[in-house]
């Protein structure tokens, strides 16, 4: 019987640990949609990605279910200081440990500095790949130097404002301006 090759959209997790296997390939920036939301322009590069599982043996239990992810893209993004665009490049290397109910996914992440998720039928390892390419955005993208430097108000850039009236000015103006300027007779 011929084995049939792993497909990353819908991954048997369980399977690809207890073989020890392994899968990698590339994915266009541009089949990732919400990704691709966060671009300043189209880009036709692609996130080169590996996806490692494991079998780790627990003493008085069953053997830990375990998939370390890493990837790696250059995206476009837009500056945010001097609002031109760049390229940023994104590494991900995160590791998934696969549990069978969500109580004990609750539990063990409380406890663990490693992503626990709950073992699912079939797992989308292309969507998984996209939230963790998004997780590794910066908040505010920008140039360590920017490329050209960024325009600073001078003396005669400024704009006087006219002045406004002052909000009092008729109201003197009917006491008759001044300073002893009663009633008329």
């Amino acid at each position: 019987m011929k084995e049939r090759p792993l497909d990353p959209q819908a991954l048997d997790v369980a399977a690809l640990c207890k073989a020890s296997g392994q899968l990698n390939g590339q994915q266009p920036l541009a089949a990732m949609p919400r990704l691709a939301a966060s671009f300043c322009a189209a880009s036709d590069g692609s996130a080169s990605w590996q996806a490692q599982g494991s079998l780790v043996p627990v003493l008085g239990g069953e053997a830990e279910l375990w998939l370390e992810l890493q990837a790696r893209a250059d995206v476009p993004l837009q500056c945010q200081r001097c609002l031109q665009p760049m390229t940023e490049a994104l590494h991900v290397e995160r590791r998934f440990l696969f549990v069978r109910s969500e109580e004990e996914a609750l539990r063990l992440d409380e406890e663990s500095e490693d992503d626990v998720l709950v073992l699912p039928a079939r797992l989308d390892l292309l969507e998984l790949l996209e939230d963790e390419l998004i997780l590794a955005l910066p908040i505010v993208p920008r140039h360590d130097t920017c490329p050209s430097p960024l325009p600073m108000p001078g003396p005669t850039d400024e704009v006087e404002e006219p002045q406004a009236p002052h909000p009092f000015a008729a109201l003197a103006a009917l006491k008759g301006g001044g300073a002893g300027g009663g009633r008329p007779t």
